[in-house]
């Protein structure tokens, strides 16, 4: 029997609480591998990809920053490979960051939304707050990496700790790394 690995385990636990046929966004697409799961496993109506594909050597311990790639030509290969396996499918690529794209979605446009973009607390409280407006009510925000640490933080889920606080959410779920959140 073929071991899968706990970050896959815990993500197909999150997409199979994603409803069916519906419309949805992920934030940090990568190299899309998650992607095509979500198109797999939910087979949405329609799939937003929300990334700049921005080599930000700002930071240098992360994937986009110098930890996985060199340059921006490096990430422009990752986008045109995302592209072509997303061809043809009800995807819709936006590559932008969240805040210039999430403001000229419709309201209560999405059925859910997943975070996986830049791990920085101030960057997740954004999209947390962004993503709110966007879902309908009942939809869900979810996210990956909650318990991340970059030194002695935890920025993830110290901004997705205070969105709950707000009372605008409840939680559905948290499954290893994934967090669920739901729109009241």
């Amino acid at each position: 029997m073929k071991k899968v690995k706990p970050s896959l385990q815990s993500r197909n636990f999150l997409l199979k609480k994603m409803p069916k046929n519906s419309i949805c966004a992920e934030i940090g697409v990568w190299k899309g591998l998650f992607s095509q799961k979500i198109l797999n496993m939910v087979q949405p109506e329609k799939l937003h990809l929300i990334d700049p594909w921005l080599f930000q050597e700002e930071y240098p311990n992360r994937l986009y920053g110098g930890k996985a790639v060199k340059s921006q030509e490096d990430i422009d290969n990752i986008y045109q490979l995302v592209v072509q396996k997303t061809e043809g499918k009800n995807v819709i690529i936006h590559r932008d960051f969240s805040s210039n794209v999430l403001p000229n979605l419709e309201n209560n446009y999405l059925d859910w939304i997943y975070i996986d973009g830049n791990h920085s607390y101030e960057f997740v409280k954004q999209d947390l707050e962004l993503c709110f407006n966007k879902v309908k009510r009942g939809g869900l925000i979810a996210g990956d990496d909650y318990n991340w640490r970059e030194k002695e933080n935890f920025p993830i889920r110290k901004a997705v700790n205070e969105f709950i606080a707000t009372g605008l959410v409840t939680v559905e779920g948290v499954h290893q790394n994934q967090f669920i959140l739901k729109k009241e």
